[in-house]
């Protein structure tokens, strides 16, 4: 890979993965109700689960789906239905921030890592970067555009869990952070329009 094509990876690695979206929000939500320390397995689980997301992709899983077109309609409902589950999930959070009985819970890794797959930016994400960026889809390639960007998400999504943290400790009371996760929760549903609207 030359350095203009690296370049240009390193940019649309840190754009895309920085820029609002599912996984943005969810991690928001979580710094907010759970601190950063809790949210670290849904950090790893974003960055790291995306990056084998990358690497699956680039060596052959989207020929699958194109042989069996009906594979969008399923991955598309079921992305939906997932969405819907973790938006109400964070619409009745209990915060562990505002209350002493740490009865919430924060995502895991492994569900993290799983919802890259039923996540359509992350889908978006990972079939650009390898059609534009490994276009031969060589091994070495497809590991290098999936390292590159495992190490750029990690810090990216992290940010927006120190902010959720740090907007956590401003919103104080029980009732303003049941205000702010049920907003979270509006706008996590909100980014499925792209997804249910007509093309």
């Amino acid at each position: 890979m030359n350095y203009e094509l690296l370049t240009g990876l390193v940019i649309f690695a840190l754009v895309s993965t920085i820029t609002p979206g599912p996984n943005t929000l969810m991690l928001m939500a979580s710094g907010a109700n759970f601190g950063f320390r809790r949210s670290t397995p849904h950090v790893l689980g974003v960055g790291l689960g995306f990056s084998l997301m990358v690497i699956l992709v680039g060596v052959g899983l989207i020929q699958l789906f194109d042989a069996y077109p009906v594979s969008y309609q399923i991955l598309k409902i079921g992305s939906v239905t997932y969405l819907l589950y973790l938006a109400h999930r964070i619409a009745t959070a209990s915060s562990a921030t505002v209350s002493s009985d740490n009865s919430g819970k924060p995502l895991t890794f492994m569900e993290a890592a799983l919802y890259q797959w039923v996540n359509p930016k992350s889908w978006t994400m990972a079939l650009t970067a390898i059609s534009v960026y490994s276009p031969a889809q060589s091994l070495g390639a497809i590991a290098l555009v999936a390292a590159i960007f495992g190490a750029i998400a990690m810090p990216s999504v992290s940010l927006w869990a120190v902010l959720g943290q740090n907007l956590g400790r401003i919103l104080g009371s029980c009732k303003r952070m049941r205000r702010f996760n049920i907003i979270m929760a509006l706008m996590l549903v909100a980014s499925l329009f792209p997804v249910v609207s007509p093309d």
